[in-house]
């Protein structure tokens, strides 16, 4: 049974008639009645009781008639959004996102995306999580790049990845030359942390605090080049995202266990909004370049 089949058999249905039924789909009566026939054959049930002066459908038509118009309907709605989305994408895409996605992240995503709808206008902001919350759901950032917000009364969350962090040293620390490091001993460790009202601080502290772990935290910085910045100057050790970490010789990145603090980051929507063609295509794309970034983070 085909899709074409299908709409013979609505069709037949709604007209309860060979003759008005052919003229509808543009083909003959032979060609339906066999392509009726055939569905019959395959099903083992009449579908219709034919007279010489009517068509009536059966019971058993009338239990397969729902599903086969939603079907039609459905298929028929994803052609009409294939063929919308082959049109040139005009207007604005407003698109807030954390530090550590505007280094790699956003970049590629906005040069697939402008490479596929140069007429799309984007405004990337770089915010903190919490702003990036609060632009979203009040309508001012179509999406965000962030991470799982506590609170999600009136916004939408798609996870993309699960993220690792990882210990940042100069190449002269005691840790440099470690191939890993237990989460517990960065107790009492000189270390650069995320300011407490950054959604990072909350994750690095329950790690922390998991194994009774309390480092002297010698600075508080937000921004990754910053820290990254002061841990090559200093024996001060950051914990920043695997993904973010740049590759330099006066840099040693070491992993972190038991536990190793993880965050989710991911797609933020407005629960229920619209989402326009140019926001679908984004976050389709988006998806895409961080399955790489990830597959590419696991692999170091």
């Amino acid at each position: 049974m085909d899709l074409r089949q299908l709409r013979y058999f609505v069709v037949l249905a709604e007209e309860r008639s060979f003759t008005r039924a052919a003229l509808r789909l543009h083909i003959t009566q032979s060609t339906l009645s066999h392509q009726i026939r055939q569905m019959e054959a395959e099903i083992g049930r009449p579908l219709f009781d034919r007279t010489s002066r009517r068509v009536m459908i059966t019971e058993v038509g009338e239990t397969l008639l729902p599903s086969a118009t939603r079907a039609l309907r459905e298929v028929d709605e994803g052609l009409r959004e294939i063929a919308a989305a082959s049109d040139p994408l005009l207007g604005t895409l407003r698109i807030g996102a954390t530090h550590t996605f505007n280094v790699k992240l956003i970049p590629e995503c906005v040069a697939q995306f402008g490479a596929q709808h140069p007429a799309v206008s984007v405004v990337v902001r770089e915010l903190f999580a919490p702003e990036v919350v609060r632009l979203v759901e009040s309508g001012d950032l179509d999406v965000g790049i962030t991470y799982d917000p506590q609170r999600r009364d009136r916004l939408q969350f798609e996870a993309l990845y699960v993220e690792e962090m990882v210990l940042a040293v100069a190449a002269d620390h005691p840790f440099a030359k470690r191939r890993r490091v237990r989460t517990v001993e960065l107790h009492k460790q000189r270390m650069i942390l995320p300011t407490e009202a950054s959604a990072t601080r909350r994750i690095i502290d329950d790690a922390l605090r998991s194994v009774a772990a309390q480092p002297f935290v010698a600075a508080e910085m937000d921004s990754v080049a910053a820290t990254v910045a002061l841990v090559r100057r200093t024996q001060l050790g950051a914990i920043i995202s695997r993904l973010a970490a740049p590759g330099a010789a006066d840099l040693r990145i070491v992993p972190l266990e038991d536990p190793t603090p993880l965050r989710t980051p991911g797609v933020l929507t407005r629960r229920g909004a619209a989402q326009s063609p140019a926001l679908r295509s984004f976050v389709a794309i988006l998806r895409r370049v961080a399955l790489g970034q990830e597959v590419k983070g696991r692999r170091r």
